[in-house]
């Protein structure tokens, strides 16, 4: 099949839609359509009236949405800034360069990201294990960002100016100094000891003022990527209770010290497997639950080669409904060129971003926004796939399926908006949807089946006749 051309997706889509819906009124719905079996890529396939419906008949194939009953407020989608992502970047042309950011950052033509996350210090996707301060160094009088200043400092900025001030950064660590942990060793797992608890809530601080030094606002952080995870790159393990600990007693109090106490803290910022009982122990202690934001999530739980664990996520949800919940992570692993253009790298994405929606996230960030021909660079191996990979030689920009996947929920929903209660009648569809402060409506429904079905698009009673082809995802906007 020919590839699409990236023209495809850099059309003013929603300037189309709210210049049609101020002729057509609110009685249509526009639809945008990225399918495999043709070259649509978040196009606009058509403009369908609605229509008095009523009750509909077990035999018509509905998705009902309504706007009257909402839930969580949405806090926006985005991607991870890393090492790797900012040293590719600039190994490619400044025409490149300028694209990628478009096609991220624009909120008219591109994905209209809103959400930053970067490492603090070094991750797997980095060119090597460093940190910010000399080794030993307990009053980290040697703290300095200069490593960040050559690539990732310039690209979050490009980011900012291309996507608004308004833009929620935040930060993770994998893991602190060897010399703070028990294995001496940054990779590997290991512990942070004791002893050091509070010179590593003073790292935090420090990394946040010297971002913010340079023009970048610091929306908050989480405490420990992955810390139920050995892993052969940079990682580090907290129990429940130790991180309840450190939080408690160390990075909470020193932010409100600092004057930082409007920084947002993650906790656990891991799998959905475990996320339940980590939650309940938390926030068994009001302290804790106090100084806590929310709660961080990723996808990579699914050992067994089960069903991914979304309903546990749920629980969450309706246990604490007043901390939000943010997906924090994710990729498609195992990265191999030759599936650039695989179509499930994209339904993985749609699949997870309606069901953890519909779960209670307030918004969602994937990992790496590029990549380079090899899925990296990343310093232990650990090469994964992006939504865009770059070939650094040829200065070749490859966009996957999971780009305009994500593109189908961030074009459309905005900050602030207010999931809405979605519910479809086959179980071959997958729905979810929003209202925007502006009053828009937007439904997103996904068909990950080999047969084609037509839909009605019902709401108080009137409907709309939409198709939803084979493989596809579809965003409706009224």
């Amino acid at each position: 099949m020919k590839r699409p051309d990236s023209s495809l997706f850099v059309l003013p889509f929603l300037l189309i839609s709210y210049c049609v819906h101020s002729q057509v009124g609110e009685k249509a719905v526009t639809v945008y359509t990225t399918a495999r079996e043709n070259d649509q890529r978040l196009q606009q396939v058509g403009i369908i009236q609605f229509k008095p419906m009523g009750q509909p008949f077990e035999t018509q194939t509905c998705v009902f949405a309504d706007p009257e009953h909402t839930f969580q407020s949405f806090i926006g989608i985005g991607g991870a800034i890393t090492d790797a992502s900012a040293e590719t970047f600039y190994k490619l042309p400044i025409d490149k360069q300028q694209q990628i950011i478009r096609d991220y950052y624009d909120a008219d033509n591109g994905n209209g990201y809103s959400l930053i996350r970067t490492n603090i210090h070094s991750c797997d996707f980095s060119g090597g294990s460093y940190t910010y301060v000399d080794s030993m160094d307990i009053t980290l009088n040697s703290f300095s960002i200069d490593h960040d200043r050559k690539f990732r400092i310039p690209l979050i900025k490009q980011a900012m100016q291309q996507g608004g001030n308004e833009m929620l950064i935040y930060a993770s660590p994998w893991s602190p100094p060897a010399w703070m942990k028990d294995n001496n060793n940054m990779l590997q797992g290991g512990k942070l000891l004791k002893q050091y608890y509070s010179n590593w809530a003073e790292y935090f601080v420090k990394f946040i003022k010297e971002y913010e030094k340079e023009g970048i606002p610091m929306w908050g952080v989480s405490i420990q990527n992955e810390p139920m995870a050995r892993q052969t790159w940079e990682s580090c393990i907290y129990t429940a209770e130790e991180e309840a600990d450190f939080l408690k007693n160390y990075l909470g109090p020193v932010f409100e010290r600092q004057g930082l106490a409007d920084k947002k803290i993650i906790m656990w910022d891991h799998n959905r497997d475990l996320i339940y009982q980590r939650v309940s122990s938390y926030f068994a202690d009001p302290v804790v639950k106090k100084y806590a934001w929310g709660i961080g999530f990723h996808w990579y739980e699914d050992w067994s080669g089960g069903e991914d664990m979304y309903e546990n996520v749920r629980r969450v949800y309706e246990t604490w409904p007043d901390k939000p919940l943010l997906f924090t992570e994710g990729t498609a692993e195992s990265f191999d060129a030759s599936r650039y253009y695989a179509w499930e790298l994209g339904e993985e994405y749609g699949r997870s971003m309606i069901h953890d929606f519909n779960s209670g996230a307030v918004g969602w960030t994937d990992w790496n926004i590029l990549l380079d021909q090899f899925g990296g660079p990343n310093h232990v191996g650990n090469f994964c796939f992006a939504p865009i990979h770059a070939n650094t030689e040829t200065g070749e920009v490859i966009h996957t399926n999971s780009f305009y996947y994500i593109g189908h929920f961030s074009r459309f929903i905005k900050p602030g908006a207010k999931r809405m209660a979605v519910s479809s009648s086959r179980s071959n569809l997958l729905s979810t949807g929003f209202v925007n402060s502006d009053g828009s409506r937007v439904v997103v429904v996904m068909n990950e089946t080999d047969k084609d079905t037509s839909f009605y698009l019902w709401v108080k009673g009137d409907a709309a006749m939409i198709n939803s082809p084979a493989h596809s995802i579809s965003t409706m906007v009224f």
